[in-house]
């Protein structure tokens, strides 16, 4: 378990629902899959490590939640603008990408 955070720290964090138009395999790496969402009034590309567990195809047209105000982050070569949220089991043998239950126009926020 994380240490507990006072409320206005979760207040900081910018979470919004993000619709995948695009996604293919980082071209430098064996875990690594480049998305690129639609948050509505902007694009952007996010580098996760979700090979081996999803086909980028198959991540094309879900919805997922982001936390949009992180800093970029260069991950082997190719900048990730935020960070989508997924479920993972402690020995990380499924990991499930979070999905809003009902589709939402990209850049809803999330509370």
């Amino acid at each position: 378990m994380h240490p507990t955070i006072p409320f206005d720290d979760f207040l900081k964090l910018d979470l919004r629902v993000g619709t995948i138009t695009a996604a293919e395999s980082h071209p430098n790496a064996d875990k690594l899959i480049i998305l690129h969402v639609d948050l509505g009034n902007e694009q952007r590309q996010i580098v996760a490590g979700l090979k081996g567990y999803y086909e980028p195809a198959e991540l094309v047209g879900q919805q997922i939640v982001l936390v949009t105000n992180l800093a970029p982050r260069s991950m082997r070569g190719i900048e990730s603008q935020g960070m989508l949220l997924a479920a993972c089991t402690p020995d990380r043998s499924q990991v499930v990408v979070l999905t809003p239950q009902k589709p939402v126009p990209p850049g809803t926020p999330v509370s």
